[in-house]
């Protein structure tokens, strides 16, 4: 299963609570580490990160996680037990693309979409899917062929437009998928005003090799309108956020000195890091 991209959600301070409540929600869901900053689940072998950072930031629907399963009684269960302190924004129930669907979001404010498909349709079981609104409204395309320009081992998956039937725009994206670096990624459009947008609430992390490859990204990525956050993190020109970081963060940041070279930096210099821990 491929973990150099997964999504990473901001907690507040309570990542370990957040965890604890999404392995007792999801089936083949586990703890795989955890520590005062950072927590890793996994679901069905794809890690989500749960980021200890404070009560700055809050996920919206723009980026919500899609679970997929081939069982409706599975997504009924999952539905009802992620309902439990959130919000339904579509009911559970049969619509024209799955025989059990439903989209909420949970009592720790975070955007899922449980879907019913069949096995051959499945490649994860977890798709973070991004919707391109207000501003960004139309842009889902392009958007994927810019990240599918920028990772390797990408491709399109489908995409299916509006028809301009259902109040939309014909000819923007009402569903696509698409791979980078052989990980799947949702698009949507929405010209609903729906007050939100793209925010570091959940980002989507890129684990890199080397210095080359952290450049590679964090050039590409920032290009255009894009902006440069703190410790790793960036924003390309479509609000998203990303942190690209070096596979072996964990061991970089271990110590004190280690952390605070890391928070006075924006792209992340490996060497520099090495350096203040030597």
């Amino acid at each position: 299963m491929n973990n150099k991209i997964h999504p990473c959600i901001w907690c507040n301070h309570n990542a370990a609570s957040i965890a604890g409540f999404y392995v007792s929600v999801f089936p083949d869901a586990k703890i795989v580490t955890e520590n005062p900053v950072v927590a890793m689940i996994s679901i069905g072998g794809q890690n989500i990160m749960l980021l200890n950072g404070g009560d700055e930031f809050r996920p919206t629907p723009a980026l919500s996680l899609m679970f997929l399963s081939t069982s409706e009684e599975e997504i009924e269960s999952i539905y009802n037990k992620l309902l439990e302190g959130g919000i339904s924004l579509m009911p559970l129930g049969e619509y024209p693309f799955s025989t059990k669907y439903g989209w909420i979001n949970d009592k720790y404010g975070v955007s899922w979409q449980l879907y019913t498909g069949k096995a051959e349709d499945i490649i994860q079981r977890v798709v973070p899917t991004l919707m391109f609104t207000g501003y960004n409204n139309g842009k889902a395309r392009e958007a994927a062929d810019f990240y599918m320009n920028i990772f390797p081992n990408s491709k399109l998956q489908g995409m299916l437009e509006y028809t301009g039937a259902e109040e939309e725009t014909a000819g923007h994206i009402m569903h696509g998928e698409f791979m980078i670096d052989n990980y799947l990624i949702g698009i949507m459009d929405s010209s609903l005003d729906h007050k939100f947008n793209f925010t570091e609430g959940i980002s989507l992390v890129v684990n890199c090799k080397d210095q080359q490859e952290i450049d590679a990204y964090w050039s590409q990525l920032i290009a255009g309108v894009g902006t440069e956050s703190m410790c790793g993190w960036l924003k390309d020109k479509y609000g998203i956020s990303w942190q690209i970081l070096p596979e072996n963060i964990g061991e970089l940041v271990q110590t004190k000195k280690g952390g605070e070279a890391l928070m006075k930096m924006g792209k992340i210099i490996i060497t520099d890091l090495e350096r203040a821990n030597s």
